[in-house]
């Protein structure tokens, strides 16, 4: 056999071997070579290259010592007055409900706010609540907040700290339950605060809020008059205060009816309480 011929079956022999190696290789480069064959160049020393993860499975891995650490839920502060008025950006104020849902009233109130779209604040009695979870629903669902006014809605200042638990806890279960979430907010029946309500309304969760103008209107005082209590107490930062139960609320229906409208007139933007923190 010719030297030529040796040469050349040489180097297809070679290029076989090196060509099982290359597959038998993870991560092999091919570098070519100036007579133009190629020749194998193993890969770096160390462990075998790894096929990258599609990114589907680097979602898969477990993230650990990644990032801050989540915060711990900051408590509710135990405050020794009820808020009563909240920041104000502008015209800005809001209107609070009490002692219902009432379905002879409350009902026209939320029609009332919906024909405006403005969202107010109601603060539910448990055992008037419990007897109507579908209207909590309908506030939840058209965007307004509920608060804690108790479940009986008696004088807190006469009770003793476990009836006074028993009152709040019972109405922030009912209002779980029907609107979706507990409340943050309550509201202490005729306004009567004491250490104890405020203690036990912050390890629920919940600020105390009261209100700035209060229309009366639990008297019956006549449409006309609730109307002018709200507008002549108008200005930024005002909680209000009507009702939707406990007696008969028509005139604060026909009331909202009229303020409501006047107050937008007037660049009033009609807004809900809300928390800055966790």
């Amino acid at each position: 056999m010719k030297k030529d011929q040796l040469l050349t079956r040489r180097r297809v022999l070679l290029a076989g071997a090196a060509a099982v190696g290359a597959a038998g290789t993870t991560g092999a480069l091919v570098v070519g070579r100036s007579d133009g064959s190629a020749r194998p160049v193993a890969p770096a020393p160390g462990a075998p290259a790894r096929r990258p993860l599609k990114p589907s499975a680097y979602r898969l891995q477990p993230l650990t010592g990644y990032g801050a650490p989540p915060a711990a839920p900051r408590r509710t502060p135990v405050r020794s007055e009820p808020i009563l008025r909240m920041p104000a950006r502008g015209r800005t104020m809001m209107l609070t409900f009490d002692d219902g849902p009432d379905p002879r009233y409350t009902p026209d109130i939320l029609d009332t706010l919906a024909r405006y779209d403005v969202r107010a604040t109601f603060f539910v009695c448990g055992e008037m609540a419990d007897y109507n979870r579908d209207l909590l629903s309908r506030m939840a669902d058209e965007g307004h907040v509920v608060g804690n006014h108790t479940w009986s809605h008696p004088l807190l200042t006469r009770l003793g700290r476990r009836r006074i638990r028993s009152e709040m806890e019972r109405t922030s279960e009912v209002v779980e339950q029907a609107y979706g979430e507990p409340p943050r907010w309550f509201r202490a029946p005729y306004g009567a605060w004491n250490r104890a309500a405020f203690q036990l309304g912050a390890e629920l969760g919940m600020e105390p809020l009261a209100w700035t103008v209060d229309t009366l209107d639990w008297t019956t005082p006549g449409t006309g008059t609730i109307v002018d209590r709200v507008e002549d107490g108008a200005a930024p930062g005002v909680v209000v205060l009507s009702h939707d139960a406990g007696g008969d609320r028509s005139q604060s229906v026909r009331a909202l009816g009229s303020y409501l409208p006047e107050l937008l007139d007037s660049g009033y933007h009609l807004t809900v309480p809300r928390r800055h923190y966790v």
